[in-house]
């Protein structure tokens, strides 16, 4: 890991593996401990981690990827405050794309793109970029590198989303539609993995039946910096690369979202 150590962090292990009996984790423990709670080798055990690795997360020598984030939630027993603690200490790295870099002149566009928070989508709703008033909009995101991840995993989500529950039922349908094209596709199978098994909400979601009429994207949002957004949503493919698509939120024109956009971009600036 590059950069200053994640002391925060550490500590925030530390202290919470100092909270949680073997017996809570499902250890067997025989004789006197001499460190309450858990020992670091015994998290390693329940992530599935190497001591050294473990050993270095709470040196803060290491940033945890998404999945062991969530390893650490279940072995060290967190609620959901203390999760979302965790999230916000250990801002995951995003996964590596190899494949899904977006092209510079795409990318220009979207720089161009200034009154709209605008972004590319890849497979599986993969956020591969975004112009600045889309970074700004979605600042308090840790799961910023999938749209799905942030609607069901991020903690900044409930208040982020207004229309939290039109958002879902979207995100779900497109889901869906990705799976009915990629259904053995290993990415695919491991982000619904992975929603199904850390979000309740997503996994009764994905096992009702498939809705009728026309589902529509969720138009209510909230920032701390500037407040209430109106915003609604367009989709544009983008020929040149197939399966990708470009998003952009607009506000109606000379309207208080309008002002609040052009108030959250200067604050970025």
């Amino acid at each position: 890991m590059n950069g200053e150590r994640n002391t925060a962090l550490g500590a925030f292990l530390r202290t919470r593996r100092a909270l949680v009996q073997p017996e809570q984790a499902g250890l067997r423990t025989a004789g006197r401990r001499r460190v309450p709670g858990l020992r670091r080798d015994e998290v390693a055990l329940l992530t599935g981690l190497s001591a050294g690795y473990y050993a270095r997360l709470e040196q803060g020598h290491e940033r945890p990827t998404h999945q062991t984030v969530e390893s650490l939630k279940r072995a060290l027993c967190l609620d959901e405050t203390a999760a979302a603690e965790l999230h916000r200490l250990a801002r995951p790295a995003p996964r590596r794309r190899t494949r899904d870099r977006v092209s510079p002149h795409l990318l220009q566009l979207l720089n161009d793109w200034t009154t709209a928070p605008a972004y590319v989508l890849g497979r599986f709703n993969d956020v591969l970029a975004r112009n600045a008033l889309a970074t700004a909009l979605h600042s308090r995101f840790v799961h910023g590198d999938n749209l799905h991840r942030m609607i069901f995993l991020d903690p900044a989500a409930p208040e982020f989303f207004l229309d939290w529950t039109a958002t879902a039922r979207a995100a779900v349908l497109d889901l869906r539609r990705d799976a009915d094209h990629a259904a053995d596709e290993r990415g695919l199978r491991e982000l619904v993995g992975e929603l199904s098994l850390a979000s309740p909400r997503f996994r009764r979601l994905w096992a009702e039946p498939e809705p009728r009429g026309r589902i529509t994207h969720g138009t209510h949002f909230f920032h701390p910096d500037v407040g209430e957004l109106e915003l609604r949503t367009e989709i544009f493919p983008i020929t040149s690369a197939p399966g990708r698509r470009l998003v952009a939120q607009p506000a109606e024109p000379r309207s208080r979202s309008a002002d609040a956009l052009v108030l959250l971009s200067t604050l970025a600036a």
